[in-house]
């Protein structure tokens, strides 16, 4: 196994054109230098130098390990480099989980930050509404809703960033679309427009919230996500009801109301890999979605 300490100091003797000057470049002793170029002349098996003189100069041997001592060294300073912008969050993988109504209200300030003070990390980004099984990769950090106090899951910590409100969005001309808030049994005799084909945990949440009303909501028709519920609210097709965050950013003519008695309410929480919690990308990362939660205001 060759060791690059010395290969580097083989490499200054030949560069210099002897031991005395090498010697002088490195800060070291010149009986130093040679104890190294012996013990890698005895490592090799191989001699790298021949007596010129007072002087040496390098056999063919010692040119062609000179000359594949600079490519191996070139690679080591880059892994040097590379280990250094590690440490220091320069470079990297970043992956980053989240679900569809935050990706448009947070994820592009998170992005923008992360790619600005540290545009040496790849961001690995994927929509995901669950947490992967135990048998799954897990990401570095994963936005999520869930109920106060869930368990993450080994090697994993929570962070409760916001509670999200519902609302409810109604269509122009709608008997309720001049008040800023109702209670949500006003809206029984409606026919909804449903905004979660994947009937996940944030509609079991309203359901649940309807039934302590004293109602069950009629569907009148299904889209697959919030945009496309919304442009139904707007072409006059019925109300829907969706956490607030899902409806920042609103079609013209519609209208935005609260919701009282009860008020549903879905806790966004960020889960973070311990291993990761530390770095400078994860630090920038959290900072940067409590700024967006703060600049996105869901009440």
């Amino acid at each position: 196994m060759l060791d690059v300490h010395r290969l580097r100091i083989f490499r200054s003797v030949v560069a210099s054109g002897s031991v005395q000057a090498a010697a002088t470049n490195l800060g070291y002793t010149p009986s130093a230098v040679s104890q190294h170029l012996t013990a890698l002349q005895r490592e090799t098996g191989l001699a790298l130098f021949a007596r010129a003189g007072r002087g040496m100069r390098p056999t063919a041997a010692g040119h062609a390990l000179a000359a594949e001592a600079d490519r191996l060294l070139a690679r080591v300073g880059e892994a040097e480099s590379l280990i250094a912008d590690l440490r220091a969050g320069r470079t990297g993988v970043l992956s980053i989980a989240y679900f569809a109504s935050v990706g448009a209200a947070w994820m592009p300030h998170v992005v923008r930050r992360i790619t600005t003070e540290l545009p040496g990390v790849r961001l690995d980004l994927t929509l995901r509404e669950d947490i992967p099984p135990v048998r799954e990769e897990r990401p570095d950090l994963q936005l999520v809703v869930a109920p106060a106090g869930f368990d993450p899951g080994s090697g994993f910590t929570a962070q409760h960033l916001v509670d999200d409100p519902y609302v409810a969005v109604l269509p122009a001309g709608h008997r309720l679309a001049d008040r800023a808030q109702v209670e949500l049994a006003e809206l029984a005799e409606d026919r909804w427009v449903d905004n979660d084909f994947a009937r996940g945990w944030c509609r079991a949440n309203l359901l649940e919230a309807c039934t302590a009303a004293g109602f069950a909501p009629t569907f009148g028709v299904e889209a697959h996500d919030y945009p496309t519920a919304l442009a139904f609210v707007e072409a006059g097709i019925g109300p829907t009801v969706l956490p607030a965050l899902g409806a920042v950013r609103l079609p013209p003519g519609v209208t935005r109301v609260g919701l009282l008695r009860p008020t549903p309410i879905r806790s966004i929480h960020l889960v973070i890999h311990d291993a990761v919690e530390h770095t400078p990308a994860v630090r920038i990362a959290t900072a940067a979605l409590r700024e967006a939660v703060a600049a996105v205001p869901t009440r």
